[in-house]
């Protein structure tokens, strides 16, 4: 199958990926577009493991009201620049978390968190391992990693804490 410019042009559009590695992923899958979004996507997710270590210092601090008032959380997002702190995306993904964090009620942003000596973590309690409530089928951690292949920066769930009127906060 001929790799047109039209094919990479919608690949490039869909998945964020540069001209070149669009190319590459279509002629690597023959001309399957299908596939060739799998790649990029496997692809993205290789690059964004090796972006962890890196120093992520700037962000937002999200917060977020629910039920009238009843409900409430913050949640610090960090990334490597302000530049990528500042964008639409990385806003709405706080937003997200901050939804998140209200609706499914985690106690810990990762496993490594989790009492030392306890049983193995439950996902429903650690917040990054939680299935993300707008698409069930990605998890907030996976969801996160998403937005690191996007931006090309380390992205991190710093912390949060949420509020609810009668409860005891964590």
């Amino acid at each position: 199958m001929q790799i047109t410019a039209e094919l990479v042009k919608k690949l490039r559009e869909e998945t964020g990926a540069g001209v070149m590695d669009s190319k590459r992923a279509l002629q690597e899958a023959g001309g399957d577009f299908a596939k060739a979004k799998d790649i990029l996507h496997q692809q993205g997710l290789d690059r964004a493991e090796k972006r962890t270590s890196r120093v992520a210092a700037q962000g937002v601090i999200e917060a977020y009201i629910h039920g009238g008032g009843r409900v409430a959380t913050l949640v610090e997002l960090n990334c490597e620049t302000d530049f990528v702190a500042r964008t639409p995306e990385f806003k709405q993904l706080a937003h997200d978390l901050a939804m998140q964090v209200a609706a499914m009620r985690p106690k810990y942003v990762r496993e490594e968190e989790y009492p030392e000596g306890s049983e193995t973590p439950k996902s429903e309690d650690v917040l990054l391992l939680q299935p993300f409530i707008k698409d069930q089928a990605v998890t907030v951690g996976d969801l996160v990693k998403g937005y690191m292949a996007k931006t090309g920066e380390n992205i991190v769930v710093r912390r949060f804490v949420r509020f609810e009127l009668g409860e005891e906060s964590r």
